[in-house]
C-alpha cells in the first residue's frame, strides 16, 4: 500500500510521523514550497508539531497534488474541512478512480452542507466502499509526544478497513475498527460543537461538577442524533460508549489541547466571534459545524436543545450567559 497525505496540518503531520515511525514510505502533499524546503533541510514541520523529526529518506514531499494522487494508492485527506474544496477542485472528476480515501477530517464541508464521502461521490464518484474515516479520541500533540492514544478506522468494508489500521499499530498506538461510518463521523462533528460549549461554560467559570453534567447530557443528545442520521439498519447496537464516540467527546470537551475548548473559552470571556478566531489562529472545527448540524438537522428533527443553544450564541448573536442560563434548565 502507497500511503498519500493531502494536507500540511497538526493532524496531517501526525498521521505521517505515525506511518514513518512505521517504516512507511509516504508520498506528501503541501501547498507551501516553503514548508518542503524547511522539513526537507531541518526535518521537522516548522509550523506544527515541531519537535517531530522525520526520517527524509521516506518522505516524498510535493506542492503538485496531482503528483500526490498519482503516485499513492490511499490517501489520507487531512485539511480542516472548510479548505476540503479549495484543495481537490484542481483534480479531474476521474483523479481518484481506484483509490481508498481516508477521511482524517472532523466536520462538515460548510460550503455545501456535505460529509466528506458525499462531497467525493458527487465530484469524484468515489464509492462508500471504497472510502473509510480515521477518528478517535487522539490529540496531534499527544501523537507527537509518543504518549498512548487510539484510534478508529470506520468502513462498511471492515476487511479493509483493518488492513489499513495494521499500518497504523505503534508502541504508542493501538487501533480500532468499526464499519458505522456514517455515525462516527457525525460523532465527530457533534464532539466539537459540545466541546465548544464546554469552553463557554469555562469561560463563564461554571465548575467541574456543571461541565460533567453538561458534557454527559451532550453525550445523550449526540447518541440521539447518530441514531437517526445511520446509514444502514438503525436497529442495530452500537456502542456509543466506545472511543470513537463518548472517548472523542471527553478529551475534546476536556483537554487544554482541544482548539474547539479553547475557542468556546474566548466566547464565555466576551470575545467576538472574531477576535476569538484571530487570537486562536487554527481552525475550530465547531464554528461551522454548528451551523451545518443546524441545517442538518432542519431535515432529521432530532431534539438537539445543547446544540441549537450553542448555535445560536456563535451565528444568531445570542449572550452566552443568557444561552447557558437557559442550559442550565435543560440538563438532567
Amino acid at each position: 500500500m502507497k500511503f498519500g497525505i493531502i494536507g500540511s496540518g497538526s493532524w496531517a503531520t501526525a498521521l505521517a510521523k505515525i506511518l514513518t515511525d512505521n517504516n512507511h514510505s509516504i508520498n506528501w502533499w503541501i501547498r507551501n514550497n516553503d514548508t518542503i524546503g524547511h522539513i526537507t533541510q531541518r526535518r521537522h514541520n516548522p509550523h506544527y508539531l515541531s519537535a517531530a523529526y522525520f526520517n527524509n529518506s521516506l518522505l516524498n514531499m510535493s506542492s503538485s497534488l496531482e503528483y500526490i494522487v498519482e503516485q499513492s494508492d490511499i490517501l489520507l485527506v487531512a485539511v480542516p474541512s472548510a479548505y476540503v474544496d479549495d484543495a481537490l477542485s484542481g483534480l479531474n472528476t476521474d483523479a481518484l478512480k481506484g483509490k481508498k480515501i481516508v477521511s482524517a477530517i472532523k466536520g462538515i464541508l460548510p460550503g455545501c452542507n456535505l460529509l466528506l464521502n458525499e462531497y467525493l461521490a458527487q465530484n469524484f464518484n468515489v464509492d462508500i466502499n471504497d472510502y473509510f474515516a480515521v477518528l478517535g479520541p487522539c490529540h496531534a500533540e499527544e501523537v507527537a509526544a509518543e504518549k498512548l492514544s487510539y484510534l478508529t478506522f470506520s468502513g462498511i468494508d471492515e476487511e479493509t478497513a483493518c488492513a489499513i489500521a495494521k499500518h497504523f499499530n505503534t508502541d504508542y498506538l493501538n487501533t480500532v475498527v468499526n464499519h458505522d461510518i456514517m455515525g462516527v463521523q457525525y460523532a465527530a462533528i457533534l464532539k466539537n460543537i459540545y466541546a465548544l460549549g464546554a469552553g463557554i461554560a469555562h469561560g463563564l467559570e461554571y465548575g467541574d461538577n456543571f461541565l460533567s453534567v453538561y458534557i454527559a447530557n451532550s453525550a445523550d443528545e449526540m447518541v440521539r442524533f447518530l441514531r437517526k442520521a445511520r446509514l444502514d439498519d438503525e436497529r442495530e447496537v452500537i456502542n456509543y460508549a466506545a472511543s470513537a464516540y463518548l472517548g472523542d467527546l471527553l478529551v475534546t470537551c476536556y483537554s487544554l489541547y482541544s482548539r474547539n475548548r479553547t475557542f468556546g473559552n474566548m466566547i464565555g470571556k466576551g470575545y467576538s466571534v472574531k477576535v476569538a478566531q484571530l487570537e486562536l489562529n487554527m481552525v475550530a472545527e465547531g464554528y461551522n459545524a454548528s451551523k451545518c448540524i443546524h441545517l442538518k438537522n432542519s431535515e432529521l428533527g432530532v431534539h438537539l436543545p445543547i446544540a441549537d443553544t450553542v448555535y445560536n450564541v456563535l451565528w444568531e448573536h445570542l449572550p452566552a450567559t443568557k444561552a447557558f442560563n437557559k442550559i442550565e434548565t435543560l440538563l438532567v
